[in-house]
């Protein structure tokens, strides 16, 4: 072999023992806080072991069967697709409306974008009891405005017909200022000669101006807050836990309400662990399926 090979393939192998070393660290984090966790989530769900208890047996899958006969799963499972399809729309609508309003005003740009990114950046705790307050059937502010209008008023998070829907709409208050920024992020990012071209072009109105420039060069930034978004959704729990518990009866149960109490009220940790597996496989084919259907209708220049 000659020198110069010899040279080459030491310097080969020194550039990837340096990468090993600069992403080794990182490599060993992943598998220790992600990997191994959900490893361990596939083997729970697998057995019949409560928490708390120092043995277990694997019974295959029959935690898998037993939810498939659940009602409550079942309805869980209802509850969140109902929840997602409500806040997603709503979140994603609402969110370009209010950053096309903010962006056509040149005065208080700042002050808007603040009041309506708040709700995103409050606590959670916080913002739920102060909903709770809110939506009080006898003392809250929503039912004493509805009175005075001679508008029929609600136990808004007592009645099953209208709890889910009412988590629902504080989804979209929490998740509507983060969606607002981005899309004004997208909004300054579209170059003004595109909207000169199309006025050359005869697009005068501000709608097909909207149409035929804005909504298809917001493409990429619509679809990181769809995909975002939903995932936010799906992971609800706070709102939930504090608000309703799931009432009534399981009228806004969801799906990480349900795991957490399978596994840490009931103790059934077994059980709970196959429920992750299915949210978890819920969130990988969502944003799979979300990403590769918005990708297709995305103009990335």
């Amino acid at each position: 072999m000659s020198h110069a090979g010899s040279l080459s393939q030491n310097r080969a192998l020194d550039e990837a023992l340096w990468a090993w070393a600069l992403a080794g660290p990182a490599l060993i984090f992943l598998v220790v806080l992600f990997f191994l966790p959900v490893a361990a989530v596939f083997v729970i769900a697998l057995s019949d072991w409560e928490f708390g208890s120092g043995s277990l047996s694997f019974i295959g899958l029959a935690n898998f069967r037993e939810l498939v006969f659940d009602d409550v799963f079942r309805v869980s499972l209802t509850n969140t697709v109902i929840y997602v399809l409500i806040v997603l729309p709503g979140t994603v609508i609402g969110g370009l409306l209010i950053a096309l309003l903010i962006e056509s005003s040149a005065s208080c740009r700042a002050v808007y974008r603040a009041i309506h990114f708040l709700p995103f950046m409050a606590t959670l705790t916080a913002m739920a009891i102060s909903w709770e307050a809110l939506l009080h059937p006898s003392i809250g502010l929503v039912n004493q405005i509805l009175a005075a209008l001679g508008v029929p008023t609600a136990n808004w998070l007592c009645d099953d017909r209208t709890a889910l829907p009412v988590l629902a709409i504080i989804g979209i208050w929490q998740n509507l200022g983060y969606a607002m920024v981005l899309f004004v992020a997208g909004l300054k990012s579209i170059p003004v000669d595109l909207y000169d071209a199309a006025a050359v072009d005869g697009a005068d109105h501000s709608l097909d101006r909207l149409r035929l420039v804005t909504i298809p060069m917001l493409g990429p930034v619509s679809m990181f807050i769809v995909i975002v978004v939903a995932l936010r959704a799906l992971e609800t729990f706070d709102t939930i836990q504090i608000l309703t518990q799931g009432g009534p009866g399981h009228a806004s149960e969801m799906l990480l309400y349900t795991l957490y109490r399978e596994s840490f009220e009931y103790l059934r940790t077994g059980y709970g662990a196959a429920i992750s597996v299915v949210f978890l496989v819920m969130l990988v084919t969502l944003t799979l399926l979300q990403a590769r259907i918005m990708d297709r209708r995305v103009h990335y220049q």
